[in-house]
């Protein structure tokens, strides 16, 4: 293992697409660092799945709506290894309702974990990446959601449409040092969050007409990361079947 390879952070990498992705990264020939908060065995699961890829990877802890944790962890780790080369935004959650029953606390929780989640994974990261001169990359997840709204989303959907929002402007200050800033908008993906769906009312939307797999999202990812994709900055790719 050769510490002269990239090193890219993926969070909320322990399990559905997040977990896809940093398996994919780490067979792209790149040192992982895994982020989870608390599924500290799905973290593991990931890495040690990495590991036997003959890439470096290591586990990362904090909570993404802590802002003086990200600060004190993500700076130390910096410190220790140095600036990423790619930085992979996954970590978010969501909390579904019809508007007139959305209680507060859903709307609050989405809304800082999703789009406080940007400021304070990123706010640490940006300057070390900066300050390498080099070519580096920005991934955000957003959501089909973010794009066209959903019903009984409206929380996730304001946050989503916030990280595609932020995503662009930052890839604007950040376009003449190199660093791209893109986003992937999944849509319907098999994953944890979409098994109690009514997929029998929403595949007939899907013009391909059939679910996304998660490796599917993490390809779109693996080639934001490599060189070919040092041209594209400030764009939202769906990765949905047409659905948008």
């Amino acid at each position: 293992m050769t510490q002269l390879r990239k090193t890219v952070l993926v969070t909320g990498a322990s399990k559905g697409i997040g977990q896809s992705i940093a398996l994919a990264v780490g067979a792209a020939g790149y040192n992982v660092v895994v982020h989870y908060n608390q599924d500290k065995e799905g973290a593991q699961a990931t890495a040690d799945q990495i590991k036997a890829q003959g890439v470096d990877v290591r586990l990362i802890q904090f909570d993404i709506t802590d802002r003086e944790q990200c600060l004190a962890v993500l700076g130390s780790d910096i410190q220790d290894h140095g600036a990423y080369y790619g930085i992979i935004l996954n970590a978010g959650i969501s909390r579904d309702n019809a508007f007139p029953a959305l209680e507060s606390d859903d709307w609050d929780r989405v809304i800082h974990t999703n789009l406080d989640g940007f400021y304070n994974v990123l706010k640490p990261a940006i300057m070390p990446m900066i300050r390498t001169r080099k070519p580096a990359r920005v991934i955000t997840l957003s959501s089909v959601s973010g794009m066209v709204g959903n019903r009984g989303q409206v929380n996730y959907s304001a946050s989503k449409a916030g990280i595609i929002g932020a995503t662009k402007a930052l890839a604007v200050e950040l376009a003449s040092r190199q660093i791209t800033v893109n986003c992937i908008a999944p849509g319907i993906i098999e994953t944890q969050m979409t098994q109690d769906l009514p997929l029998e009312h929403i595949l007939p939307m899907v013009p391909m007409g059939r679910v996304g797999r998660p490796e599917e999202v993490a390809a779109t990812a693996v080639f934001l990361l490599s060189d070919l994709a040092s041209y594209i900055t400030r764009q939202v790719i769906s990765v949905s079947g047409g659905l948008v």
